[in-house]
């Protein structure tokens, strides 16, 4: 038997998904929802929402988490290295070091084999219309689909189908986070880049805060070099630079 599945991490695209494959009637046997622990709060809140329109559906949905927490793997697993020696922790997750991806597939994987042992996985992948450069043709046993590209779904079609059934990506205090963030990803995900880290110092304080105390646990740096408490400095010299700019900007005009 072929059961479809719905990988979703709740980010736009994986929601607006699983929203048209009800709508157009597709084939669902189930929504999966990797929770590594670290996603923004609302993530969880879509996550919430979007089970209610499940459930209403009868289609089922299964959030699933690691074995250990996220911090456990973190900075307490005992890790072998290359020469054979012990580390304490994988560390941030991102670039070559992407064991949380591993550990993803491996945990959806083991669901499959567990609830569907018999059974073809015909897998929906959340990618839109203009990522086709992150299509994979192969990535594990499960057969990919690619709806939203079949469909000519871009980013931003996804951001306003959800819209429409009123899910929004609002934190408890009120920010919009594709409002101040191009990709919803775990906010400790390693592959941030400058713009949506300086996002998260400048409007997530409570998640920059998180990022610090992971920081002090691990004295591997988060990226290219820099701790989390270099990106610190970073983010406040430039914002030094702005008002000493802005200042004699209007010395020049007399104002001051």
């Amino acid at each position: 038997m072929i059961r479809y599945i719905a990988s979703c991490s709740c980010g736009k695209d994986s929601v607006a998904m699983v929203l048209t494959l009800i709508e157009k009637q597709y084939p669902l046997d189930c929504v999966v929802f990797l929770d590594t622990g670290k996603e923004f709060q609302a993530i969880y809140n879509v996550w919430d929402k979007l089970t209610k329109i499940l459930d209403k559906k009868g289609v089922r949905y299964e959030r699933i988490k690691p074995y250990n927490t996220f911090d456990y793997y973190f900075s307490e697993h005992e890790v072998k290295t290359r020469n054979g020696t012990y580390k304490k922790g994988y560390s941030w997750c991102g670039g070559r070091c992407r064991w949380m991806t591993t550990m993803k597939t491996t945990l959806i994987n083991n669901f499959y084999k567990a609830n569907y042992p018999y059974d073809t996985i015909c897998e929906y992948v959340g990618l839109a219309s203009d990522e086709l450069d992150r299509v994979k043709i192969k990535r594990d046993n499960t057969v990919k689909i690619y709806p939203l590209i079949l469909w000519g779904m871009t980013e931003n079609d996804c951001l306003v189908k959800a819209f429409k059934y009123g899910i929004e990506w609002k934190e408890n205090d009120g920010t919009n986070l594709y409002q101040v963030l191009d990709r919803v990803s775990c906010y400790c995900c390693g592959n941030k880049n400058l713009k949506e880290l300086k996002a998260i110092y400048e409007h997530l304080p409570t998640y920059w805060q998180k990022l610090k105390d992971m920081q002090d646990k691990t004295a591997i740096p988060f990226r290219d070099g820099e701790s989390i408490y270099d990106l610190e400095r970073r983010f406040e010299n430039e914002v030094k630079e702005v008002v000493k700019v802005g200042f004699k900007r209007y010395q020049n005009q007399g104002i001051f």
